[in-house]
């Protein structure tokens, strides 16, 4: 399981990161999971950003092919089946865990009064926001957010096969 603090993020990083998200990067304390080629997947960010905002995702999902099948997964309406995985016990329990597994890796950054006790993507008890989750997901490694890890699953997206931008784009490397 990948646990703060993480090592501070190169500029090479920070450009690609701002290339993934077509701006620039902003609040970025480390790289939180990366492609198997070694670009940034997954970025942790400060829980307030440089301009005073208070931020609560603090495992944000940057790879832009993973976040499009998340948006296709969004789109299919298939929050509402993995949010009926929370009606199990055992499920339910560990989306706590996960909870609170996010709430304690982002107060390594800091506490921020205006998103005390909120994490993302619905958790403890919802499922909001599958980006978030499986940024979580593949931040934590498997196991640690169940909701995060089931929606990876149904993705088409794989964290094990590069889908990274066309030969000579920018690579963190």
């Amino acid at each position: 399981m990948t646990t703060p603090p993480f090592a501070p993020p190169t500029e090479a990083e920070l450009a690609v990161v701002s290339a993934q998200l077509g701006r620039e990067a902003r609040g970025v304390v480390g790289i939180a999971a990366r492609c198997v080629c070694g670009n940034p997947t997954v970025v942790a960010t400060l829980p307030r950003l440089p301009d005073g905002s208070p931020f609560p995702t603090f495992y944000y999902l940057t790879h832009p092919a993973a976040a499009s099948a998340l948006s296709t997964l969004e789109a299919d309406h298939v929050m509402p089946e993995l949010a009926a995985l929370l009606e199990d016990d055992d499920t339910a329990a560990a989306y706590l865990r996960a909870h609170q597994a996010y709430l304690a890796d982002r107060a390594a950054y800091g506490d921020v009064a205006e998103i005390a006790g909120v994490s993302a993507g619905g958790m403890p008890t919802r499922v909001k926001c599958l980006h978030a989750l499986a940024g979580h997901a593949l931040a934590a490694g498997p196991g640690v957010n169940p909701i995060g890890d089931a929606a990876l699953l149904r993705s088409t997206w794989s964290p094990e096969r590069c889908e990274c931008a066309e030969p000579g784009a920018a690579q963190a490397r």
